[in-house]
C-alpha cells in the first residue's frame, strides 16, 4: 500500500470530491498563467478537471476523441481555443474575461 499519494492523484480526489472547487482551482491558475506566462499549468488543471469528472466523458461531451484531449492536455500540449472552450463547457465550466 503507497504511503503517500502524487500531486495530481491528490487534486483529481479533491476535485471529485468537491466538484465547485473546480472554479476557484481554473480561476487561480488561469490568473498565474496571464501573469507569468504559466500556461502549462493551466493546462495541467485543467486535465486534473478532466480527470476528476471522467477523461472519457468529457471528451464525449466536448465532441473529441479521449486520446487527443489526453494529448491537448498534456505538458506538451497546445489545445486550440476552440478545444479549451469544448471541454470547459463539456466540465460545466466557461471562461470569462473581466477588467483588471
Amino acid at each position: 500500500m503507497k504511503a503517500s499519494r502524487s500531486h495530481e492523484e491528490a487534486m483529481v480526489a479533491l476535485l471529485r470530491e468537491d466538484p465547485a472547487f473546480a472554479n476557484e482551482y481554473l480561476a487561480v491558475e488561469l490568473e498565474e498563467a496571464n501573469e507569468a506566462g504559466g500556461q502549462q499549468a493551466l493546462l495541467r488543471a485543467l486535465r486534473h478537471v478532466a480527470l476528476a469528472q471522467g477523461m472519457e466523458t468529457v471528451a464525449k461531451r466536448a465532441g473529441v476523441r479521449r486520446e487527443s484531449l489526453s494529448r491537448s492536455l498534456s505538458g506538451r500540449g497546445n489545445p486550440t481555443l476552440e478545444t479549451l472552450l469544448a471541454v470547459l463547457s463539456a466540465a460545466g465550466l466557461r471562461l470569462a474575461v473581466t477588467r483588471r
